[in-house]
């Protein structure tokens, strides 16, 4: 069956994306479904945090693979308070010099759709002359059907999650590892504090697999964990409100691995170099706890210093949390709170 003629030969779509929220994708899909070809440009002066060019392309690259994308830093583009002339022909120059392509319309969803379509259609008559004009096609103006804003969501992403895509939204969302030796008390506050925030948490699956193996586990076991937790993480960040806490990471695998096996394999230790927005080491400062499966407080102890070794040697910015529950989740909580 015959794909149906679509009305343009090739759209243009324009946007800082700061981020990428539906309003701009509600675009993007308009304009894909009314051409055969997409051209989507975003650039900005001055960025704004978390929504860097990798980011902005790492997430137009992933929801719309088939467009063509250019995505530019803040060094070699114009102010966002240029003049419209010069943001019009920079724009209609990207095309023609950097892409090497005219369009047959421009997708928006602002008042100045109508004289950037002009602009462009002059601009490409002047360099390529006279030929076929540059349509304006608006889209949800009134914002009716998306009612938001980039502004609106910068100021609180997390309230505003609804109008992001998963994909966008996990880009807002802080990982927070919380490390520990045996017995002191990391999985109760990564519970506690995922319930706080209203979030979900990653146990640790290196904990699991050596209560299913009854502790039988071989050196092979230790780099299929890491992949397994970090496997989890990222199954989970689209579930996560604010922050995603994670119960251990690759490091706890590491150690592990040397203190069993006197090695780690080289990719374990690639998987520990992992990063986090937040590091948060368990205070070994309350009564040991053997559940069957620990070592002594001697090894907790070892364990402990460790942690505080290799997170220096590493250069991770980490906080000591310390005391019961109650206080260490005050502690982490204004700490997210003031990050």
């Amino acid at each position: 069956m015959n794909a149906p003629v679509k009305q343009w030969r090739r759209g243009l779509v324009v946007g800082k994306f700061c981020p990428l929220h539906r309003g701009h994708m509600l675009v993007i899909d308009s304009a894909l479904a009314a051409c055969d070809e997409v051209v989507v440009l975003s650039y900005t002066r001055p960025e704004f945090a978390g929504c860097g060019p990798a980011v902005r392309e790492a997430w137009l690259r992933a929801l719309y693979p088939q467009v063509r994308l250019l995505v530019l830093g803040a060094g070699s583009v114009p102010g966002n308070d240029a003049p419209d002339a010069v943001q019009r022909d920079f724009c209609a120059s990207l095309c023609l010099d950097v892409l090497g392509v005219t369009v047959d319309a421009v997708f928006t969803s602002e008042d100045y759709g109508d004289g950037f379509a002009l602009a462009l259609s002059a601009f490409f008559d002047a360099r390529r002359g006279p030929g076929a004009q540059v349509e304006h096609v608006s889209v949800d103006r009134a914002r009716a059907l998306v009612p938001v804003s980039g502004t609106a969501i910068r100021a609180d992403p997390h309230a505003m999650r609804a109008f992001l895509h998963p994909l966008v939204y996990a880009s807002f969302v802080r990982k927070v590892c919380v490390l520990g030796g045996e017995s002191s008390g990391k999985t109760t506050l990564a519970a506690a504090l995922a319930q706080e925030l209203g979030s979900v948490w990653a146990p640790e699956f290196g904990r699991e697999l050596w209560i299913e193996k009854d502790g039988a586990l071989v050196f092979d076991d230790m780099l299929a964990i890491g992949h397994a937790q970090l496997a989890r993480e990222a199954a989970l960040l689209p579930l996560a409100t604010r922050a995603l806490v994670c119960d251990t990471s690759p490091l706890t695998t590491m150690f592990y691995s040397i203190e069993m096996f006197g090695q780690a394999d080289p990719a374990l230790v690639a998987l520990a170099a992992q990063p986090y927005d937040v590091t948060l080491l368990c205070a070994p400062d309350f009564a040991f706890v053997q559940d069957g499966t620990r070592r002594d407080d001697g090894f907790r102890q070892r364990q402990h210093a460790w942690y505080v070794g290799e997170l220096a040697r590493r250069g991770v910015p980490w906080t000591l949390v310390h005391g019961p529950l109650a206080q260490r989740l005050r502690q982490v909580l204004a700490l997210l709170d003031d990050a």
